[in-house]
C-alpha cells in the first residue's frame, strides 16, 4: 500500500506540474527519477550500500587498469582484453552514479531531457560494450587453449588495437539509431521513470506515439547482441570443451577449465540480470515497483562490482600485480 500511495503521490505532482509540458514545447522537459519505492524516508541509509557498491567498483576496476599498466609482464592479450573490461565497467559505475546518489543523498529527482538521452546513451552503450568485450575474451581463450602455438601470432597487439575499435564501433552505432529514433517522438504522458537512471524499456513507455519502428529495432537490437554474443560465447566453449576432453592429462584439463572460469562468471553476471531486465519490462508490467527497481539496480551494479573481485582472486598474475603496486606506494608513503 505505502508504494502504490507513493506512486500515486508522484504521478499527481508530475500531472499538476507538468501536464502541459512536452518535449515538443518551449517549456522545459523533465523526467521524474525513482528511488527506492516504498523506502523514501530510508533513502538516505539505504545510500550507504550503494555508496560502497561504488566505491568498491571505481576502486577495484581502477586498481586492475594501474596494475595492468604498471607490470609490463601482464602486456598480454589476456590482460589486454581485461584491461578493455575494466575500463567499460568504470564507465557504467560513472554513468549512473551522479543520478543515484544526488537522489538517495539529496532527494533530486529531476533530469532533463538531454542529460536523461546522455544518460541513456551512456548506460546502454557501456552495457554492449561489456558485452562485445566479454565475446572478444571468449575468442581470446579459444586462441590460447585451442591454438595456442599460433596465440602470439593471431593476437598481435596490432589485432588487439583493431578488435578494441571495432567494439567502440559496434556500441555506436548499436546505441545510437535506438536514442536518435526515440528522441524523435513526443513525451506527453506521465514523466515518471521507474529508476534512478535512463533507461530505454522505461523511457519508451512514456511516449505517446507510433513505436513500431523503435519496436523493431529494439527486437533487432536483442537478437544481434543479447542473444548472437552469448551464442558466439556457448560456442567458443564448445570447442574449448572439445579440445580440453581431448587433453592428455587430468591436469592439464583442470588449469585449462580454471583458466576460464573467471571469464565464465563475468559472462553469468552480465546476461542473466540483462536479460531479467528485458524480461520483467516485457512480462512482468504488473508486478510491484520494487521488483523492477532490483533487478535493474542488479543489472548495473553487479558486473561493475564483481568483476575485480572476481579476476583479482582468480588470477594469480593479477594478486601479485596488486601486491607489488601497494608494496610499492607504501615504501613512496615512508
Amino acid at each position: 500500500m505505502e508504494i502504490l500511495s507513493w506512486n500515486t503521490q508522484i504521478l499527481v505532482f508530475s500531472s499538476s506540474v507538468m501536464s502541459d509540458v512536452t518535449n515538443t514545447t518551449q517549456d522545459p522537459f523533465y523526467f521524474i527519477l525513482t528511488g527506492i519505492p516504498g523506502f523514501e524516508a530510508s533513502h538516505v541509509w539505504i545510500s550507504i550500500p550503494f555508496c560502497c557498491l561504488y566505491i568498491i567498483s571505481i576502486m577495484g576496476n581502477t586498481t586492475i587498469l594501474a596494475v595492468i599498466g604498471t607490470e609490463p609482464s601482464l602486456h598480454q592479450p589476456m590482460y589486454l582484453f581485461l584491461s578493455m573490461l575494466a575500463l567499460t565497467d568504470l564507465g557504467l559505475t560513472l554513468t549512473t552514479l551522479p543520478t543515484v546518489m544526488q537522489l538517495l543523498w539529496f532527494d533530486i529527482r529531476q533530469i532533463n531531457f538531454e542529460g536523461c538521452f546522455a544518460q541513456f546513451f551512456f548506460l546502454h552503450g557501456f552495457s554492449f560494450m561489456e558485452s562485445s568485450v566479454l565475446l572478444a575474451m571468449s575468442f581470446d581463450r579459444y586462441v590460447a587453449i585451442c591454438h595456442p602455438l599460433h596465440y602470439a601470432t593471431i593476437l598481435t597487439s596490432e589485432v588487439i588495437g583493431r578488435i578494441g575499435v571495432a567494439i567502440l564501433c559496434r556500441c555506436v552505432l548499436a546505441v545510437l539509431p535506438s536514442l536518435l529514433l526515440l528522441k524523435r517522438l513526443p513525451f506527453c504522458r506521465s514523466h515518471l521513470l521507474s529508476h534512478s537512471y535512463c533507461l530505454h524499456q522505461d523511457m519508451i513507455r512514456l511516449v505517446c506515439a507510433d513505436i513500431r519502428v523503435n519496436s523493431w529495432y529494439g527486437f533487432a537490437l536483442v537478437l544481434l547482441i543479447i542473444v548472437m554474443d552469448p551464442l558466439l560465447i556457448v560456442l567458443s566453449y564448445t570447442l574449448i570443451l572439445k579440445s580440453i576432453l581431448g587433453s592428455a592429462t587430468w591436469t592439464a584439463r583442470l588449469r585449462a577449465l580454471n583458466n576460464c572460469l573467471s571469464h565464465i562468471l563475468a559472462v553469468l553476471l552480465l546476461y542473466v540480470p540483462m536479460v531479467g531486465v528485458s524480461m520483467t519490462h516485457r512480462f512482468a508490467k504488473q508486478a510491484s515497483p520494487l521488483v523492477h527497481v532490483i533487478v535493474a539496480n542488479i543489472y548495473v551494479l553487479a558486473p561493475p562490482v564483481m568483476n575485480p573481485i572476481i579476476y583479482s582472486v582468480k588470477t594469480k598474475q593479477i594478486r601479485q600485480g596488486m601486491i607489488r603496486l601497494f608494496s610499492q606506494r607504501n615504501k613512496h608513503l615512508r
